[in-house]
């Protein structure tokens, strides 16, 4: 195993140890990771205003986090942007993801108005519903949504990383900048950890 896949996986067990721990007094309990995949606002609108850089290899790194996800029975969460003001509306083409993403109709749908994907949306609820703890999160913007996003869901109390290679911004330097200060793990490294998070 690769240095970085090795500290990948121990930080993601340091991750699911610190979120498990027990309060004063209670008997500690087998915390049981529980995934789900965000892809976040891939729409026609903001694609062509990322880097080439990024639109040339994301797209397809962001595939592989969804057909991981499918392949282990893991949800798969579509994050569409639509401001009530400037748009775009819902169910236009500016509105739909792009034709490269590996989504389906059958991915549930969180619709928001703000930066962060929990702001003044359903998404919370439905993670908690679900018993979900860890998300990870694609898409666009690196600096921007997926950021917003990627804080969101610590302050509400889930594990979070990004998926290294699978974020796009409107400058590839930027991105990589985002992934080296935030929590990041490639496809690959996804894929160690969930199918034994032990290891």
């Amino acid at each position: 195993m690769r240095a970085r896949t090795l500290l990948s996986v121990v930080g993601l067990f340091m991750l699911l140890t610190a979120w498990a721990l027990p309060s004063a007094g209670e008997e500690p309990e087998e915390s049981e990771l529980k995934p789900v995949l965000l892809v976040i606002d891939v729409q026609n609108i903001w694609m062509p205003k990322m880097a080439e850089e990024d639109r040339g290899k994301a797209p397809e790194k962001i595939n592989e986090a969804i057909a991981l996800f499918r392949e282990l029975g893991l949800p798969v969460i579509r994050v569409y942007h639509s401001d009530p003001e400037s748009g775009p509306e819902p169910d236009t083409e500016p509105f739909r993801f792009s034709d490269s993403i590996a989504v389906t109709d059958d991915d549930p749908m969180i619709i928001k108005s703000y930066p962060s994907s929990f702001t003044e949306t359903d998404l919370e609820r439905i993670l908690r519903e679900d018993d979900r703890n860890l998300v990870f999160l694609c898409g666009l913007s690196a600096t921007g949504c997926v950021l917003a996003t990627y804080f969101g869901a610590q302050d509400r109390g889930f594990m979070v990383s990004m998926v290294e290679g699978a974020l796009l911004s409107h400058d590839a330097s930027y991105t990589k900048v985002i992934e080296d200060i935030c929590y990041c793990m490639t496809v690959e490294e996804v894929r160690e950890a969930l199918e034994d998070p032990h290891r």
